[in-house]
Order: C-alpha cells, then structure tokens, then sequence
C-alpha cells in the first residue's frame, strides 16, 4: 500500500514557519508541524469586500502554490507587482485568505494514523464548551460540526493505534461528550484538492 496522505500546517501570512511551542507530550501533527496561525484573529470582524475575476484568479494561484512570488502572481495575472501585493494584502485584511500552508507526508514526520471520529454531545450541553476541550485534545487537525447522527467530525493524525486510543479516551472524558465513533483511514487517495 502506498502512501498519499497530505498533511497541513499553517504558516503566517509573512511566510514565517516557525512554530509555537504546544503542550503535551504525545507527537502530534500540531506538536510536529506547529500550531495554527492566522492573518486575522477569530474575534476580529470580517471586512465586506466585493472580489473580482483577479482576485478569485490570485486566489486560485495561491491555493495551488502559497509560495508564489508577488512578482510570479503579477505575470499570470497581468498586473504589476505592487498591485498584486495590494490585492493579496487587502484579501488578507479582508479575511478571505486566513493563512498559508506548508503539506508534508505524514508518514515522514511520524504520523502513521489517520482516523475521522464523530462525536455526540449529550442533550444538555454548552456547545463552547464542548468545542473549546476539543481544541484542547492533542493530535486534532480538523473540526467540522455537521449535521446528522454526529454533531462533530474530526480529523486525527496521530503516530500509532496507541495514541489514537488515548485521543479517543481524552475525548470521551470531555464533559458534554456522549459518545465517539471512530473511522480508521486505511489509504487516501486525495485530500486538500483544489481545483
């Protein structure tokens, strides 16, 4: 079986990658690729701002290769470089781009599993709560709440059966948790596809 698996961190939108140190000593995707960071912080409001057939065509560039130049996103879109710049900055300002990425193989830095585990929270729980243990819980790359028999689906990278197990544990311990189902990846074919 071969190995496709992609993983995310995100970087700053200076291009920075040096990471924030996490708590915890279990090797985590957070822990191995660093912690998130974003261009605007979760409590800063959203600018309304109309995009345009540039704007979605930069936004386009930079999902398919984050380290592109101003200079080589002017050339494929037909502005100057400091226009580009401009764009890229108020789209950032804006919100619209929250931050930028680095995918590496997971396997490479030691995270061998990958598991999707939905979780349900009992009928009289404080859903902040519930979302802020959760965040809390090493080894959670994603969240998603949804809808259907599971409030929440999350995405776990973790080294082996082991650690898994012990994030599934911590999970079950969050007040307001009801109960876990987990999915073990056996293979991905794709993930993060853009286009």
């Amino acid at each position: 079986m071969t190995r496709t698996t992609t993983a995310t961190a995100i970087t700053s939108t200076t291009r920075n990658t040096t990471a924030d140190p996490l708590v915890g000593t279990q090797r985590t995707s957070a822990a191995i690729l660093g912690a998130d960071r974003k261009t605007r912080q979760d409590d800063e409001p959203r600018t309304e701002r109309a995009i345009d057939a540039v704007d979605r065509q930069l936004i386009d560039l930079l999902r398919a290769n984050g380290r592109a130049s101003y200079a080589e996103l002017a050339r494929q879109v037909g502005l100057s470089s400091p226009a580009v710049h401009e764009r890229v900055g108020k789209l950032e300002a804006a919100g619209v781009i929250t931050g930028y990425r680095v995918v590496v193989d997971p396997s490479s830095v030691g995270l061998d599993v990958t598991a999707l585990i939905g979780v349900s929270e009992s009928d009289s729980v404080d859903d902040t709560g519930v979302e802020a243990a959760m965040r809390e819980v090493p080894g959670i790359e994603d969240c998603w709440r949804v809808a259907g028999s599971e409030d929440y689906v999350l995405k776990v990278r973790v080294t082996d059966i082991p650690a898994l197990e012990a994030t599934v544990n911590a999970l079950n311990r969050i007040r307001g948790v009801a109960r876990t189902r987990t999915t073990v990846v056996l293979s991905t074919k794709w993930e993060g596809r853009h286009g």
